[in-house]
């Protein structure tokens, strides 16, 4: 009998550093980051990145809904 799959979502924060990269954030896997020069390559290393963060977990990921992104300053 052959196993289903089943389809997880994950939010995944995107930013760019200073020297360019994209680097993108899983928050409700911890620790799960990854980077790249491309979008597209961006994509495809966070889905490895994911699948990589599930396989060591054990499949256990805390369930967060997205509420939305703010920029707060602070003097410096």
């Amino acid at each position: 009998m052959k196993r289903q799959r089943t389809v997880k979502e994950f939010n995944v924060l995107i930013e760019r550093d200073g020297e360019g990269y994209y680097v993108a954030t899983v928050p409700a896997l911890r620790g799960c980051h990854t980077q790249a020069r491309s979008l597209d390559k961006l994509m495809e290393r966070v889905r490895e990145a994911i699948e990589l963060c599930l396989e060591v977990e054990g499949g256990g990921y805390d369930s967060l809904d997205f509420v939305g992104v703010q920029k707060v300053t602070v003097p410096r």
